[in-house]
């Protein structure tokens, strides 16, 4: 009897430790594709620092139009995501969440900008409680304006999205900086780089 529940209890514990262990390399499989994709990603964009920033016209999560004369007179930054909510794209945000009031004391404005639809920004929006509105570019107008779309490479299959880039843009409207290869999970310190 008594060996029959240790060898239960030990076969308990077993499956335990290998539905941790295959959670674990699920992450790691994630972290890697999102790395691969990052390196496989070459700029897209055209624009560079010194340039004016292209005068976009996007609508949010909410239906508020964003223009950028709405921020003459404030630094932007605008980044470009792949998906809203997944791995990649929710550290990003994330980051930029976390440090939004350091953000916000240099005298940054955030918008963030994908091609989904807006029930999924906002629903992004929601799960990660961000402060930041996020434009829903179904039609890739602002995405085109800045030279995000466009085709990218993974696993051997070339297919056209976003490229995950970041441009700051000063007071005037001049980009201060354009970040091609954004670290997700340490963003805000790249953007905070930029004024330093």
């Amino acid at each position: 009897m008594s060996f029959s529940l240790f060898f239960i209890r030990n076969s308990v514990e077993d499956d335990r430790t290998i539905k941790t262990n295959y959670y674990r390399v699920i992450v790691v499989l994630l972290e890697l594709s999102i790395f691969t994709i990052n390196q496989n990603q070459r700029a897209m964009t055209s624009l560079k620092v010194g340039d004016k920033a292209p005068a976009f016209k996007g609508v949010d999560q909410a239906g508020k139009t964003h223009t950028l004369a709405d921020y003459q007179g404030k630094k932007l930054v605008v980044f470009f995501y792949p998906k809203a909510s997944t791995p990649g794209c929710t550290w990003e945000a994330c980051n930029l969440r976390d440090n939004y009031a350091i953000l916000k004391q240099k005298g940054f404005e955030l918008l963030g900008v994908s091609a989904d639809p807006a029930a999924k920004q906002q629903k992004f929006i929601d799960k990660n409680d961000l402060p930041f509105p996020l434009l829903a570019d179904e039609d890739k107008e602002v995405l085109n304006a800045f030279g995000v779309w466009g085709p990218k490479k993974f696993m051997g299959r070339t297919y056209d999205g976003i490229h995950r880039t970041t441009f700051v843009i000063d007071e005037k409207g001049v980009l201060i900086d354009v970040i091609t290869k954004v670290k997700t999970k340490d963003h805000a310190a790249q953007i905070l780089a930029s004024v330093e």
